[in-house]
């Protein structure tokens, strides 16, 4: 089914009203003439900017500012906005002028006041919901546009708030840049600060002119406004149907500039066809047949991408700092893995405390511990199912903007959780539990034994950031992380005998975390030890023969190795997975 979002129209210099009622095609239309509808949905039309045909770099000179404020709630303003201006201001600029641009804008905006306060986030009190507004359009002016495109920027806003946002965008508007906005219900001083309004009903247009006209053209085909009525409130009102018609034209003569043709039946005398027969609507075709002559100097509308401003590196950069100053400032899950890895430690510790050399104690206490801390490793990681998930807004809004590379933006992020949320917890898990357990005391050992829960911990979460790329759902990603867990603990080969196994389910072992990460502390440990039966040696060796483990040198880096590997290729399918999110509106 096609959609049709508008014939034609003409958006001029200074402030750029788009009314209509719900569902009439306010937004669709802002994002197909802001460019932020994805190409392959458009089947026709063309737009363009000062007579020449936009194409991709058209999003250079012009800012989008979506309905949600989509900010880093652990941020300050100032730091929003120097955030901002980092990635998308030309990298050869210093910080000094960038600081200078972050400045002009808290002025512009008139956010002197709030500058070093944080936006807020649910745990957090921050801004108010004007000053996360002025900010939202902050992070755009940082490019210094000559064009701003606003979604209903009043929506969430007291009347008061909603007037002072509008105040603010006509000043804007009359120090040269155009200001095109959708909006809904707004009070009679909103329509005062109006240059030129368009109102649409499903994909029509109804009128299109000077907004102080608007009345006059209305009172012209028999819709007469009262002296107390809102006129944006009327003009709605006549969109619904709401207000009975006069017989039209009645009053044509007494209005300015407002002639209107009242030879059509009554049946196809729609607001819609009123306006063609209006002398707005001649005027805009005159208008639009003047651009068409203009030369165009854009090659087409399927020009190349463009290009970022800033390198690859100081993309990482930024955005690491800035999750840096997340985890900072909202510690509650690093706080809370660590505690969980030391409570866990504790406590397979002292369950199996200075586990003895004599069997069977021995051998089914030790595989035993093995078993329970491949278990935590793996399921402590269902925290990082929300990396993607919590902050994929952001993502999908900055990245549309040309913030940073999709690359920059999950190493960063991947580091960042990576580092507080699981090695540092494995290395306090492994150091604690291995001498309370009392397992071999050498340093090699240890510290394989180390790197073998380490990795089964990075082959486990890059699993869940594999999940959490996939899915904007946490339910769903609790779902989905939960029966690959499940399955590769059934085929860990502690639980049952791999070797009993039918064939068409044998394959799953091969990609089971919990194998490799098993036999990798079962080789670590039970390779030269000995163990009593009475006064019978029992060499840890023959266990391993008969699981038909391979626990020579290359049989304990074999498992490593499938561990890194499972790592490797799980975060690169998370890679492509953030790469196939649909950024467009």
């Amino acid at each position: 089914m096609v959609k049709y979002v508008l014939p034609c129209g003409i958006m001029k210099p200074g402030m750029n009203a788009i009314l209509g009622p719900t569902g009439s095609g306010k937004t669709s239309l802002l994002d197909v003439i802001a460019g932020w509808k994805d190409p392959k949905g458009l089947k026709g039309g063309q737009i363009f900017m000062d007579g020449k045909l936009v194409d991709a770099n058209f999003h250079k000179c012009s800012a989008y500012v979506v309905q949600e404020d989509i900010l880093t709630g652990t941020l300050s303003v100032r730091e929003n906005l120097q955030f901002s201006a980092n990635l998308r201001l030309p990298q050869d600029r210093n910080n000094v002028e960038k600081n200078l641009r972050v400045d002009a804008v808290i002025q512009e905006l008139g956010l002197q006041d709030c500058a070093d306060t944080k936006i807020g986030t649910e745990f957090l009190r921050g801004v108010s919901g004007g000053e996360k507004k002025r900010c939202s359009i902050g992070m755009e002016l940082i490019t210094s546009p000559s064009l701003i495109f606003l979604d209903e920027p009043t929506t969430g806003l007291d009347s008061n708030t909603a007037n002072a946002i509008m105040r603010l965008l006509y000043q804007l508007s009359k120090k040269g840049r155009t200001v095109i906005f959708s909006i809904h219900q707004p009070r009679y001083s909103i329509f005062k600060l109006i240059d030129h309004l368009t109102l649409i009903n499903k994909g029509e247009i109804i009128f299109a002119g000077p907004a102080e006209d608007a009345t006059d053209y209305f009172s012209s085909i028999g819709y007469e406004c009262e002296h107390f009525n809102n006129p944006l409130d009327f003009f709605l009102d006549v969109i619904s149907g709401e207000v009975v018609q006069s017989q039209p034209g009645e009053n044509l003569g007494n209005k300015k500039d407002c002639r209107f043709s009242s030879n059509c039946s009554l049946e196809k005398n729609s607001l819609s066809n009123y306006y063609r027969q209006s002398s707005y609507y001649e005027q805009l075709q005159e208008d639009l047949n003047s651009l068409q002559t203009f030369p165009n100097y854009c090659s087409d509308a399927t020009s190349p991408k463009p290009t970022y401003v800033t390198s690859f590196v100081h993309q990482l950069y930024i955005v690491s700092c800035r999750n840096v100053k997340q985890l900072v400032r909202n510690p509650q899950t690093s706080i809370g893995q660590l505690i969980m890895g030391i409570i866990l430690s504790l406590l397979v510790g002292l369950i199996y405390y200075q586990i003895p050399d004599t069997l069977p104690e021995a051998l089914q206490n030790r595989l035993g511990a093995f078993f329970f801390m491949v278990l935590t490793q793996i399921f402590g990681n269902l925290s990082a199912v929300d990396l993607f998930i919590y902050d994929r807004k952001l993502f999908m809004h900055e990245s549309a903007r040309s913030y940073y590379r999709t690359s920059a933006y999950f190493l960063a992020k991947v580091f960042a959780d990576l580092l507080p949320n699981r090695i540092v917890p494995t290395l306090l898990f492994s150091s604690i539990s291995y001498f309370m357990m009392g397992l071999k005391h050498d340093a090699e050992s240890f510290f394989l034994y180390v790197l073998s829960l380490s990795l089964t911990n990075l082959a486990a979460v890059s699993l869940a950031f594999l999940v959490s790329a996939s899915v904007n759902s946490f339910a769903v990603a609790n779902l989905l992380i939960a029966l690959p867990y499940v399955f590769m603990m059934v085929f860990g080969g502690f639980l049952v005998n791999l070797n009993s196994m039918l064939d068409w389910l044998s394959w799953i072992k091969w990609i089971s975390i919990y194998r490799y990460g098993m036999n990798a502390l079962t080789i670590n440990e039970l390779k030269g030890l000995v163990f009593f039966l009475n006064t019978t040696r029992v060499p840890g060796e023959y266990y391993m023969e008969e699981q038909k483990i391979d626990y020579s040198t290359w049989g304990f880096w074999e498992n490593e190795l499938a561990l890194l590997s499972l790592m490797l290729v799980f975060l690169f399918f998370a890679y492509i997975q953030l790469l196939r999110i649909n950024r467009w509106k």
